[in-house]
């Protein structure tokens, strides 16, 4: 008569893998839950080549929201912090700024937590972004965003901003990478902005970077001939537009998505919904102590329908409060 073999309970099993000193070495700021563990066990099973989910090297394809995400958004996007001083420095040189909107509104100082205090003058923001690097050659921004960045902090953590980039989100970067896999950047931000400090804060190199974009123009400046920033945008990669954009500067559906936003919401649902081994997270704000607390009613970054279809889709909310054991570096 043949024994039955011992079988370990799960919680046994489970406890055995968290005491395995190889594990907890794995992504250290996190805390060894569900979330790390849904992560590092869908990194074993597509690097694996004795599993049936492996993924050869060139379709490890990873991508990332930036603000909220990887970096601290709050009270205000790193970017619009960026172009209201900009707007500042720059007013000087073009005075006719002080009487046109949405350029009078920032220099009033008619502002608050969540932008311009005037509706009109909130939905044309973006007329700003664009408005700071017309004429310059492609290069200059990122120059003026990188000296900018030596003395900015964000007002309310009143910290440098590579200071605000989330210490677990670094980590998680760094551990993919390792197995392979290629990260970018897929933002609503500006890409050159982003290009300007994304090797640094993230060691994603500036050509994994896609954001919205301004239209260009071929000069010769000089005897030299340059790329040059126009004050229209070209393409704001929002919502819909991220798959749009993934499919033109990569040409393949990713297999991991991070978001933290209904902004992201697109992006999640085409990634996880091809064929294959898929993940799909999203970053929910609920540490009010140690960082912010937001999701449905927010402003900025706001996390409504993306939540609920992270629970019809079993994506993975991985929430700060729980699953970080440290916030930032």
């Amino acid at each position: 008569m043949k024994s039955n073999p011992v079988r370990l309970p799960i919680a046994i099993v489970a406890f055995a893998i968290l005491l395995n000193p190889s594990y907890c070495e794995i992504l250290p700021s996190w805390s060894n839950k569900g979330a790390k563990r849904e992560i590092v066990e869908f990194v074993k099973r597509t690097t694996s080549k004795n599993s049936p989910d492996y993924l050869p090297k060139e379709d490890r394809i990873a991508v990332f929201d930036n603000d909220g995400t990887l970096i601290c958004e709050k009270p205000v996007y790193i970017q619009f912090a960026h172009t209201l001083d900009r707007v500042k420095k720059l007013t000087p040189a073009k005075p006719e700024w002080r009487n046109k909107k949405p350029f009078s509104a920032v220099l009033e100082g008619r502002l608050n937590e969540n932008g311009l205090t005037s509706e009109d003058d909130n939905r044309d923001f973006s007329k700003l972004v664009w408005a700071i690097s017309e004429n310059q050659a492609a290069g200059e921004s990122v120059h003026a965003a990188l000296a900018w960045l030596d003395h900015a902090e964000n007002p309310a953590l009143k910290k440098p901003y590579a200071k605000t980039i989330y210490r677990p989100m670094r980590e998680l970067l760094d551990y993919l990478r390792s197995k392979g896999f290629k990260t970018y950047i897929v933002s609503g931000g500006g890409s050159e902005f982003i290009r300007s400090y994304s090797q640094k804060f993230y060691g994603i190199p500036p050509e994994q970077v896609i954001g919205s974009q301004a239209k260009m123009a071929f000069e010769e400046r000089n005897g030299r001939y340059e790329v040059v920033m126009q004050s229209d945008p070209e393409f704001l990669t929002i919502g819909p537009a991220k798959p749009f954009a993934i499919t033109r500067n990569i040409g393949k559906r990713p297999v991991l998505a991070f978001g933290n936003s209904d902004g992201d919401l697109e992006m999640l649902l085409w990634t996880t919904t091809g064929a294959g081994p898929r993940l799909g997270l999203l970053l929910h704000h609920d540490d009010a102590e140690r960082e912010f607390a937001y999701d449905r009613e927010s402003t900025v970054g706001r996390l409504d329908k993306a939540l609920d279809q992270a629970k019809k889709r079993n994506w993975c909310v991985v929430s700060i409060k729980n699953d970080w054991n440290k916030v930032f570096p």
